[in-house]
């Protein structure tokens, strides 16, 4: 039989077509993954696109899409890419989890719900706590979501769309008679969102209504200052100082490190000519972390700002320095469990009526970020949901006044002229015929109560009854009840006070005493999440002895040492000082520090420098008022090693670790 030639060169150049076509998407897609890596994900989605014509993993490819859509804050374009990732069995434990924030984004609260309940339903055991916490909250928050969207105020809300672009404008605040904002307009492209790199802007203020009716007029914009522009940094969110000459902003973003770390904190000052100096980097700034959205207080003494360094409640956080007469930031403090949350805490304002309004996502709101103000009364601080029309499903953030009930705020809610923008509201009656009610709902009482358990630290877990058991409220020192544990083991339950921190000491013949933290601050339940007139909630904490057992052998976590140093780090400090409170609440016991090292040098230098760190450990103790005499120290040197044949940094510095033994009880 004769072969057509032809046929078979069609169907060879059609395989051939189809393998290069392959190859293509896959060249793309690793080349979107790299992009994806370097957080340039506006770049990683270009790469992404072109591979979605190959055969590629749908449930891996999808993810990235999602995912890169979501980590540039475009949350609603994310919603598609997400369902097709989990219609594709995705193995990621965080799709279900950021799909429920996208579809709330877009107002689909019921699908919203499901998510996260078939998340927290499956999440695995290694899921952090943080992240859990925060999906189990937003739960409550998506069954009450009617009642909070109930919470309607008589504001009228206008863009102001001669200042709004195509691209994202935000963060507005008042500098004299002009209002100064942050906006998308460099000449250079931001690889994360494919927006504009952020820079300040300002335009005049007119308290005057305009053409278009709005109350408040502004000329058009302007670049804020030649001195403080940076091209290729993103620069925003500016605060000002009462009289106007000193200027906090956040610098950052200039893509050398993915996820925003390299976001600080700059101070810049209005010198001669009226000219802005060169922005220099505050020292309270993390390195390792973000750091934005400053605001001042009203007095100009203390500077709010946000920031998801290391030790806060999860997420972006809240926090605040003091600045003394020579202009010095004290160190910054965490703003507590009341404020913030799981989720993320930002754009501080302290506003005429001296109340603290910030956007959170985390607090129970309508949509990703909403607005909320915090009032301060009797030790307890309480934060409400601002309502609409300033809040809506998508973002909404940077509230000020500028009157009494007049301000501005930025959100990117639907019927925008761009991505985040700009709008001006004023309180009172609406400018059309809709009319709308306040909702006024009886107030609800919450009374709170503390119990738990004492048990014997073993395996497995035996409760201990004859254990002494105290309350002690920590503003005062003293104890608001004391109790026995009976049979099982069971002490309680005792009131609590709102916003009040407790300390609970258990103690035992035979077992070392100890002390459990409890605080009320973040555990008040929001009255949205209130059916009844009164509620009662019982907290219950589980107290661990352990056995005052000759010669037993404690590894003190945490307390690490650099390579070939025996200094007591800042946190092996903090670890070393719960050993101090163990040995204050256990006076009769005598103790011996053992320090070891890594197998790195010599037997006997490893000897000498693990004698050095046993012995700067008790120095340590002993500074703290701990008697000498009760402390005594050893080197092992490399004898005990946790991890052998270490290789890599984080197992050599398993084994610089620091152990204690009981000598005497």
């Amino acid at each position: 039989m004769k072969i057509n030639t032809l046929s078979v060169l069609l169907v060879a150049l059609g395989l051939a077509t189809g393998l290069a076509g392959c190859n293509s998407a896959m060249q793309a897609y690793k080349k979107g993954v790299r992009h994806y890596d370097a957080g340039e994900y506006n770049l990683a989605l270009t790469q992404f696109q072109k591979a979605e014509k190959g055969s590629i993993d749908p449930a891996r490819l999808n993810y990235y899409m999602a995912e890169s859509y979501r980590l540039s804050n475009r949350f609603g374009e994310a919603v598609p890419f997400y369902q097709k990732a989990i219609e594709a069995n995705t193995t990621e434990p965080e799709a279900r989890f950021n799909y429920a924030y996208a579809l709330k984004s877009q107002g689909n609260y019921p699908a919203a719900l499901d998510q996260l309940q078939q998340y927290v339903a499956n999440a695995p055991k290694t899921t952090a706590k943080p992240v859990l916490d925060k999906a189990k909250r937003e739960i409550e928050t998506l069954k009450a979501i009617n009642i909070i969207a109930q919470n309607k105020s008589l504001i009228t809300l206008k863009n102001m769309s001669n200042l709004n672009s195509p691209g994202s404008e935000f963060a507005p605040v008042v500098r004299g008679e002009e209002l100064v904002f942050t906006a998308s307009r460099k000449e250079q492209v931001y690889k994360n969102n494919g927006l504009p790199m952020l820079g300040l802007y300002k335009t005049k203020l007119n308290q005057k209504p305009d053409e278009t009716g709005n109350a408040v007029s502004t000329d058009r914009p302007e670049l804020f200052s030649s001195n403080v522009l940076q091209n290729d940094v993103n620069e925003g969110t500016p605060a000002f100082s009462k009289d106007g000459k000193t200027m906090i902003l956040a610098r950052g973003n200039n893509g050398k490190r993915k996820g925003g770390l390299d976001v600080d904190l700059y101070i810049s000052r209005l010198g001669e000519n009226n000219t802005w100096s060169q922005p220099l980097r505050l020292p309270i700034s993390d390195s390792t972390a973000w750091d934005g959205s400053p605001a001042f207080s009203a007095d100009g003494k203390t500077l709010y700002f946000a920031s998801n360094r290391a030790g806060g409640a999860g997420g972006i956080d809240l926090y605040r320095t003091s600045i003394d007469a020579s202009g010095r930031f004290s160190r910054p403090v965490n703003m507590g469990r009341d404020i913030n949350t799981p989720g993320d805490e930002m754009f501080p304002y302290v506003g005429p009526d001296a109340k603290l309004y910030f956007a959170s996502d985390g607090h129970p709101g309508l949509g990703k970020l909403d607005v909320f103000v915090a009032t301060r009364s009797g030790g307890v601080t309480r934060v409400e949901n601002m309502g609409q029309p300033i809040n809506s499903p998508g973002d909404d953030f940077g509230l000020i006044y500028i009157e009494p009930k007049k301000g501005f705020l930025a959100s990117n809610r639907t019927g925008g002229k761009g991505d985040d923008d700009i709008y001006f509201f004023q309180e009172g009656p609406a400018a059309d015929t809709t009319t709308i009610v306040q909702n006024k709902r009886d107030p609800k009482r919450v009374r709170y109560f503390l119990a738990g358990t004492v048990s014997a630290n073993e395996t497995p877990i035996a409760p201990l009854d004859s254990a002494r058991v105290r309350i002690l409220d920590d503003a005062t020192g003293q104890p608001i009840a004391e109790a026995t544990t009976g049979q099982p083991g069971t002490f309680g339950k005792y009131p609590l006070q709102e916003g009040k921190d407790y300390t609970i000491l258990a103690e035992r013949k035979g077992y070392l005493t100890r002390r459990e933290q409890f605080t009320m601050q973040g555990k008040s339940i929001p009255e949205i999440f209130l059916t009844k007139p009164e509620t009662d909630t019982t907290f219950n904490v589980a107290i661990l002895l352990d056995k005052g057992t000759l010669n037993k052998t404690f590894v003190l976590e945490n307390i690490y040492y650099d390579f070939d140093k025996f200094n007591i780090r800042p946190d092996a400090a903090d670890e070393l000082d719960k050993l101090v409170t163990i040995l204050k609440d256990n006076p009769t016991l005598k103790i011996e520090l053992g320090s070891h090292t890594d197998a790195r040098g010599s037997d006997a230098h490893n000897e000498t420098l693990s004698q050095n760190r046993a012995k700067s450990a008790v120095e340590y103790i002993a500074s703290k008022g701990i008697d000498a005499s009760r402390l005594t120290y050893k080197g092992y040197g490399e004898n005990q090693l946790i991890v052998k044949n270490a290789k890599t940094e984080e197992e050599h510095q398993r084994n610089r670790r620091t152990e204690f033994k009981i000598l005497e009880l």
